[in-house]
């Protein structure tokens, strides 16, 4: 067996360079050498780091140049009743975070939803996109392009979807901006996120545009996908699934349980999620949804820097007289329950807890579960939030919590 030590001291030497550790020995030790050099190099004690519970070699899809794993604390809120259009019943959302008073917060506004009799949530849009950037010589050279993709859209759906057995070309959205061509592809890639289906079916498809018209291909990706950014295109648009959450909640019970009104809760979000967002020129009109969002995708494998697109949701509430209307409306929300980090046992285990982990039956059903409760999750987040500020608690609550 190889020592990792002597690995290490391998790399210092420069006979062997960090990324090359698992060409001389299995990932473990790869792992362990890479480890001792780091924390030999930075004068660090990596001991936490290297306790982990998965083999390192399960990781290899996930991570370079691997030292360890980083923990997170994970809890869960629930149950919160949900009727939606792919999960039915009571379920806990398992959240992953280093944010004191999140998930009592979170847990507070499940807790209200499922005294109101559950919340409603569906998917509204499905549709994960990538769109590459052509050059030509100038506009008459562009509508050439733009109308050739139109008349054969049949011609790219057949090259997209021979690089995979599931994802399912949707449609092809041109836009022209002098001598650029950008062609927005959208797919359906079941319960996959598919960000790198979209990304090896387009390249395909490009091939194709570039052989039968003046188009010549600069980039991929053009940025009109758009990933991992604020984008405009993604708040009209949607990306990924764009889902919708909402509850009707009594006086009463709005009353009791947040100690505050319908109307105070509905002033607040219209001054604050509306009024003030717009002023800031957010793209977001919410008060925290990204924590949610960002919690579940840590717990459940996704991919985190897609918060971003996550965060583009607008939050209502409506003032009913005898109740509360409130809602959450998340346009690009981009999850999977199969690929990249879904399958890495913590991950998995959470998923477990949801009864979605794998594919779903039919195809993409697990994925619109698991945006769905995510959506109602983000729903119990902004009622617990906004009731907390209206009725002026924000900071005792983490005083009480000591956060």
């Amino acid at each position: 067996m190889t020592d990792p030590e002597d690995l290490a001291e391998r790399v210092r030497e420069g006979e062997v360079r960090l990324h090359e550790l698992e060409d001389h020995a299995d990932h473990e030790t790869a792992a362990e050498a890479r480890r001792r050099y780091v924390a030999a190099e930075t004068g660090t004690d990596l001991e936490t780091i290297g306790e982990y519970a998965f083999d390192a070699e399960d990781a290899e899809p996930n991570v370079e140049n691997m030292i360890g794993a980083a923990q997170i604390p994970m809890g869960v809120v629930g149950p919160v009743s949900i009727a939606g259009g792919a999960i039915e019943g009571e379920h806990f959302l398992p959240l992953a975070t280093t944010e004191g008073a999140l998930l009592a917060s979170v847990n507070r506004g499940c807790s209200a939803i499922r005294s109101a009799g559950g919340a409603d949530a569906r998917i509204t849009d499905s549709g994960m996109t990538r769109a590459p950037v052509f050059r030509v010589d100038g506009v008459v050279e562009a509508k050439q392009v733009v109308d050739w993709v139109a008349d054969n859209e049949e011609s790219l759906r057949e090259a997209a979807e021979s690089t995979t057995s599931h994802g399912e070309l949707l449609g092809v959205e041109p836009y022209v901006v002098g001598d650029s061509v950008y062609l927005r592809f959208a797919y359906d890639t079941k319960d996959a996120m598919g960000m790198n289906m979209a990304t090896i079916a387009t390249g395909e498809a490009c091939d194709v545009i570039e052989a039968e018209t003046p188009a010549e291909l600069v980039a991929l990706s053009g940025n009109l996908c758009s990933d991992k950014k604020p984008a405009a295109i993604n708040a009209v648009e949607g990306r990924g699934r764009t889902v919708t959450a909402d509850v009707e909640l009594d006086r009463e019970l709005v009353e009791e349980r947040f100690g505050t009104t319908p109307e105070a809760i509905a002033e607040a979000n219209t001054r604050k999620n509306l009024v003030g967002s717009a002023k800031a020129g957010s793209l977001g009109f919410n008060a925290h949804a990204a924590n949610v969002v960002a919690a579940a995708f840590l717990a459940t494998g996704q991919d985190e820097a897609q918060v971003v697109e996550g965060a583009n949701a607008i939050t209502t509430i409506d003032d009913r007289g005898d109740s509360l209307y409130a809602s959450v409306s998340i346009a690009s929300l981009e999850v999977g329950t199969v690929g990249g980090g879904t399958k890495l046992p913590t991950q998995a285990e959470a998923l477990d807890v949801l009864d979605l982990r794998g594919g779903g039956d039919p195809p993409g059903s697990n994925a619109d579960a698991l945006a769905e409760i995510i959506a109602v999750g983000a729903l119990a987040g902004e009622l617990s939030l906004l009731a907390a500020l209206a009725s002026r608690h924000l900071s005792s609550a983490h005083e009480d919590l000591g956060r």
